[in-house]
C-alpha cells in the first residue's frame, strides 16, 4: 500500500532580517525538510548584518561583506524569498498573507519579524529632502551619495547609531557636527567621565560635538541648508541624520488585531495573542521590554524555533545587554546598571595619558555594571561575571586589571588558562551569538584550523572584529602546537603594527602628523627610523591632501635634494618633457645649463627625458632657476612618484598608428605629474598594438586600437619582468584619463610603502582592482575625484619653490668645507 507523504507545514516570516533570518536557521537545524518557507522582506536585499552598515559606510566594508545569507542559501534551503514586497494584509480565520504586489500565500505558522522603525524628531523642516535616517542600506547609500556632492552634515544624536554615522561621513570628507539633547554622548551607556574621553576622541577626528543641544527646526528651501537650536544658534547643513531612536515596528500586529502596546506583545515562548502567530526581535514587547541590540534577537531566536519545531518547552526571559561602538580605533564596552545607587560600590581605574578608563559597578559582591572605554579587551569576560552573577570578592583586589590578573592572584598567568576556565555557554561572540562551546566544536568535527574557517562555519569574529583575540585563543588552545597564528609583518622595528593597521588607524584616528601616529600606535622609538619615517610621511600626505604638511626630513636623500644622487656624489636632474615632447627653446635652455655649469655627460632616459649628470650638489638651485626660466619643471627622476609618461608618435606622424598616443600621453602627464606614490610609477602610451611605447611593461599602460584604448596595469620593467594585466577597453580619451586616475588613487591608498603596483596587483588579485576600477562606477568615479583633489596641492614644482627660498635658506646645497 502506497502511503502518501504528509504535507510540509507552511511558515511564513515577515521580515528578511537578521531576527526572522536566525529564528529560520534555527529551525532549520532542529527540523530540515518539515517546513514550506517563504519570506517576505521589505527591502529588495538578501539578508544582511544591519549592525555592520556603521563600517560600509566607513568604507571599511561593502555590501557583500555583511551578506549574511546569500541567494545561494535560501536555494540550497527550498526557502522562497519574495523581496521587495510588504505585507499589508493578514487573513487571520484563511491563514493567509497578501503581500502589496499582490502575492498571497497561506500558511500554517506565521512568524512577523518587522524591526524597528527611527524615529524622527517632529520639528518643522524635518521632511525636507536632505534629511536622512540611519537604518538600512538605501540610508547608508543615500548619505554616500551626500556625501559626493555636499559637505556639511549634522548628525542628531549622540548614542550609537547617531556617533557610528557621524565617523562614517567624516572619513567620507565630510564636516560634520554632533547635536546631543543630553551633556554626555552615550549617556544610556557611558557615565560622564568616559563621555568626555570620548568627546574628545570625536574632536581630534574633526567631528565637532554639541551637547546639552536642543533642535529647534531644520531650515531650508528646497533642500536642509541648516539646522536651528533653541538658542538661535544655526549649525550649516546639507545633510541631517536623524539618530535618535527607534520605536517598534508593531503596526502590522496592530493592524491585524494582536494585542499591542509599544510593541506586538509576546509570551515567554515569543507566541502573540493568536497562537498561530509568533513574533520576534525589535518587533516586540516581552514583560514590559522592548529591545534595539541584537543579543536579545539571538535569544529570542532559539526559544522561538524551540517552539515551533516543538522539539523543546525553552522559555524567553530577557536578555541582558553589551554595548560596544564600532567606529575603527575607539574601544569601548558598557554593560549593565552604570549608573549606580546608594548600595553600589565603584572600582575605577584611570590611566588620563592612555586615554583608557575602566569602572566596575557591584552590588553585593556581584559585577552589576561595567564602563570600559581605551581598553575594552575584558569586556567579554566582565559581562560574564555579570550575566552569571558570580560573586567576585575574592578576586577583588585585581579584578580592574582582569581576568589573568583576578584569577592569578595578582601574577600575570597564560590568557589561555583563562580562556580554558570559560563555560561553554559563554558568549564570544555577540555580534552573530556564538558560544565557546560552539566553536569548539566546530573546530573539533570539521577540522577547522584558522580563523578564516572559523568565520566561515560559525560566524564568529566575522562582524566587527572585536572577538577576534578571543577566538584566537580558543583556536590555539584547541589545537595546541598545531595552531599557526597568521603574523602581520610590522613595518618595521619600531613598531609591531603592519602597514594596512597604520594606514587604517591615520584615516580612522584622524592622526595628522608623525609624532601623533608614533604616539596613538605606541612607537618604541619616540623618533622612528629611516624605513618607518618616510613611509608616515606618504601615508599622512595620501591620507590628508592639503592638510598634512610634508615632512621633509623624512623623505630619502635624492627626494630632499630633488635630484638623484650618483656615485661620486654628485646628481643627476631630468627636467620634466611632456610625453616626451620637446623643442627648440627647451633644447637651447639645457644646452646653455650644460655650458654655464660644465655638467660633464648628456644622456637620452628611456623615458624620453634628457639627464644632466655630474650636478655637483651646490649648483643644483641655480641649475633648478635657469631650466625653470625656460618654462621646464621637475621630472621627478628622484621620487617615489609619477616618472615619465612614453609615448610613440602615434596617428599624428605614424602610418600605422591608430590614435593620437602622444596627445594621449601629454594629458595624463600634464593630469598626473607631481603626484606622490608608495613607489616610482611610469606611465606609457602605444598608438597601435605594435607597442613601441612598451605600455606592457607599465605601471599603467595604454594602447591604442581602432576602436578605442585599451588599458593595461601592474608592468613592471625593472629586475623582475613582468608583463601588465588587461583591465578593460574604454572608448573616449576623457574615459582614459579617469581609470587611470582611478587606478593610481587606488594603489596610492592601499599599497604599502615601497611596494610597486606589480606586487600590489599580483598581492590584492588583478579580479579585487577590477572589482573596485571597472565594475563599481561610482566607486572610480569618486578615486577619480579624490586623485584629481590632491593634485590640486601636489603640483606645485619643487625646484621653482626651492629657487624661491631665501638664500640663507639654501644652506644645504653649500659645499662643505675641507679642513686640512
Amino acid at each position: 500500500m502506497n502511503m502518501l507523504t504528509p504535507r510540509k507545514q507552511r511558515l511564513i516570516v515577515v521580515g528578511n532580517g537578521m531576527a526572522g533570518m536566525r529564528t529560520v536557521e534555527e529551525i532549520l537545524a532542529r527540523a530540515p525538510g518539515r517546513f514550506e518557507i517563504t519570506v517576505f522582506g521589505a527591502e529588495p536585499h538578501v539578508n544582511y548584518n544591519r549592525i555592520m552598515l556603521s563600517p560600509v559606510l566607513a568604507g571599511e566594508k561593502c555590501f557583500d561583506d555583511i551578506v549574511i545569507n546569500d541567494r545561494a542559501w535560501y536555494d540550497a534551503n527550498d526557502i522562497e524569498l519574495i523581496a521587495g514586497e510588504k505585507i499589508v494584509a493578514v487573513d487571520r480565520e484563511a491563514r493567509q498573507v497578501t503581500g502589496e504586489n499582490g502575492s498571497v500565500r497561506p500558511y500554517d505558522v506565521l512568524l512577523i519579524a518587522t524591526g524597528s522603525n527611527p524615529f524622527i524628531i517632529p520639528v518643522p523642516g524635518a521632511g525636507l529632502p536632505g534629511v536622512v535616517t540611519f537604518r538600512d542600506m538605501a540610508d547608508v547609500d543615500a548619505m554616500l551619495a551626500a556625501a559626493k556632492t555636499h559637505r556639511h552634515a549634522v548628525v542628531i544624536g549622540g548614542g550609537l547609531l547617531g556617533l557610528e554615522a557621524a565617523n562614517g561621513l567624516a572619513i567620507n570628507g565630510m564636516d560634520v557636527t554632533v547635536i546631543h539633547l543630553m551633556p554626555t554622548l552615550m549617556e544610556r551607556q557611558l557615565d560622564q567621565a568616559a563621555g568626555a574621553l570620548l568627546a574628545s576622541d570625536l574632536e581630534r577626528r574633526g567631528i565637532k560635538v554639541m551637547t546639552s543641544a536642543n533642535t529647534k527646526a531644520l531650515l531650508g528651501d528646497d533642500r536642509v541648508r541648516a539646522v536651528q537650536l533653541s538658542d538661535g544658534t544655526e549649525v550649516p547643513a546639507d545633510l541631517v541624520v536623524m539618530a535618535v531612536g527607534i520605536r517598534p515596528n508593531s503596526a502590522l500586529g496592530r493592524d491585524i488585531g494582536l494585542e499591542t502596546k509599544r510593541g506586538i506583545l509576546v509570551d515567554d515562548g515569543m507566541v502573540t495573542s493568536d497562537p498561530a502567530i509568533y513574533a520576534i526581535g525589535e518587533c516586540v514587547e516581552h514583560r514590559g521590554e522592548t529591545y534595539g541590540l541584537v543579543a536579545p534577537l539571538w535569544d529570542m531566536a532559539k526559544v522561538c524555533a524551540d517552539r515551533i519545531t516543538a522539539t523543546a518547552g525553552s522559555l524567553y526571559e530577557g536578555t541582558v545587554t553589551g554595548t560596544r561602538l564600532k567606529v575603527t580605533g575607539i574601544d569601548m564596552f558598557s554593560a549593565g546598571d552604570i549608573l549606580g545607587d546608594a548600595e553600589s560600590e565603584d572600582i575605577v581605574l584611570r590611566d588620563a595619558s592612555r586615554g583608557v578608563y575602566k569602572r566596575l559597578i557591584l552590588k553585593g559582591d556581584r559585577i552589576a555594571g561595567i564602563v570600559l572605554y581605551g581598553d575594552a579587551s575584558e569586556g567579554n569576560w566582565y559581562f560574564q561575571l555579570l550575566k552569571d552573577g558570580t560573586q567576585v570578592g575574592a578576586m577583588r583586589d585585581n579584578l580592574i586589571f582582569g581576568q589573568a590578573f583576578a584569577l592569578g592572584g595578582g601574577a600575570q598567568v597564560d590568557p589561555l588558562a583563562a580562556v580554558a576556565a570559560m563555560a561553554d555557554d559563554a558568549e564570544v561572540c555577540g555580534c552573530n551569538g556564538v558560544c565557546k562551546g560552539k566553536i569548539t566544536a566546530a573546530i573539533a568535527e570539521k577540522g577547522l584550523d584558522s580563523l578564516d574557517a572559523v568565520r566561515a562555519h560559525t560566524k564568529a569574529s566575522a562582524s566587527c572584529g572585536s572577538c577576534t583575540p578571543m577566538v584566537e585563543q580558543i583556536l590555539a588552545l584547541s589545537l595546541g602546537g598545531a595552531y599557526q597564528k597568521p603574523v602581520a609583518k610590522p613595518m618595521c622595528k619600531c613598531t609591531s603594527h603592519p602597514h594596512e593597521e597604520v594606514r587604517a588607524r591615520i584615516v580612522s584616528d584622524g592622526l595628522k602628523s608623525i609624532p601623533a601616529v608614533m604616539r596613538a600606535l605606541g612607537w618604541t622609538t619616540p623618533d622612528g627610523c629611516s624605513s618607518c619615517r618616510p613611509a608616515l610621511n606618504f601615508y599622512l600626505l595620501a591620507a590628508w591632501p592639503g592638510e598634512y604638511v610634508d615632512d621633509a626630513q623624512s623623505r630619502f636623500i635624492n627626494e630632499r635634494a630633488h635630484a638623484n644622487i650618483q656615485k661620486d656624489g654628485t646628481f643627476s636632474v631630468v627636467p620634466r618633457m611632456w610625453g616626451g615632447v620637446t623643442n627648440s627653446r627647451e633644447l637651447r635652455a639645457i644646452a646653455d645649463v650644460v655650458d654655464k655649469y660644465d655638467i660633464p655627460e648628456v644622456k637620452v632616459t628611456g623615458g624620453q627625458r634628457i639627464d644632466l649628470l655630474g650636478v655637483r650638489k651646490e649648483q643644483l638651485p641655480d641649475v633648478w632657476r635657469d631650466l625653470n626660466a625656460a618654462g621646464m619643471v621637475s621630472g621627478h627622476a628622484y621620487g617615489k612618484a609619477l616618472r615619465t609618461v612614453k609615448t610613440c608618435v602615434g596617428s599624428e606622424w605614424c602610418r600605422f598608428g591608430t590614435q593620437d598616443s602622444t596627445g594621449m600621453g601629454i594629458a595624463l602627464e600634464r593630469m598626473t605629474w607631481g603626484s606622490m606614490h608608495p613607489h616610482k610609477v611610469k606611465l606609457a602610451v602605444s598608438g597601435c598594438p605594435r607597442n613601441c611605447a612598451e605600455a606592457t611593461i607599465k605601471d599603467f599602460g595604454v594602447i591604442a586600437v581602432d576602436s578605442g584604448w585599451e588599458l593595461h596595469i601592474g608592468g613592471n620593467g625593472g629586475i623582475k619582468l613582468r608583463g601588465t594585466d588587461f583591465l578593460c577597453k574604454v572608448a573616449t580619451e576623457a574615459e582614459v584619463l579617469e581609470y587611470c586616475a582611478a587606478f593610481l588613487e587606488l594603489y596610492r591608498q592601499e599599497a604599502r610603502y615601497l611596494e610597486r603596483t606589480a606586487p600590489w596587483v599580483e598581492r590584492v588579485g588583478l579580479d579585487y582592482v577590477k572589482s573596485r576600477i571597472v565594475e563599481d562606477v561610482e566607486g572610480r568615479k569618486a578615486l577619480y575625484e579624490r586623485f584629481l583633489y590632491a593634485q590640486q596641492f601636489a603640483q606645485v614644482d619643487p625646484w621653482a619653490e626651492r629657487v624661491a627660498e631665501d638664500a640663507a635658506q639654501r644652506h644645504e646645497f653649500r659645499p662643505l668645507a675641507l679642513v686640512e
